[in-house]
């Protein structure tokens, strides 16, 4: 399940990068959630020709992301935004628990909301 998950991703970021069957094939196997099968009958080619264009597919997916790693820097902008909410959530909480400044309030409330919108 983690792989079909990765190369979702990974389609997701490098999918335009592969030729239309190739985005075709993945799209049905990954997201439509037909079988090898299914779409060699729909395809009109054989389940072996639809398994060999799949797994080059994901090859092609996996060395862009060797190369470029733009999947990894995703990840690591995200954690780094949770981490910021979680620091604007503990300055929040103190300034609740001691001075309650309204401007501090306002400002720990629009880090975490401009940290979602760059993870989101």
């Amino acid at each position: 399940m983690a792989n079909n998950v990765e190369i979702t991703m990974l389609f997701d970021i490098y999918g335009e990068m592969l030729t239309e069957k190739q985005r075709d094939f993945l799209n049905y196997y990954y997201n439509d959630d037909l079988s090898l099968s299914e779409i060699a009958e729909n395809e009109g080619i054989t389940r072996q020709g639809v398994r060999d264009a799949i797994k080059r597919a994901e090859t092609q997916l996996y060395d862009m992301e060797a190369r470029l790693g733009f999947a990894r820097k995703n990840e690591e902008t995200a954690q780094r935004m949770n981490d910021i909410i979680a620091c604007a959530e503990k300055i929040n909480e103190y300034n609740l628990e001691h001075d309650l400044s309204r401007e501090i309030n306002e400002t720990t409330v629009r880090i975490k909301s401009l940290a979602l919108s760059v993870i989101e």
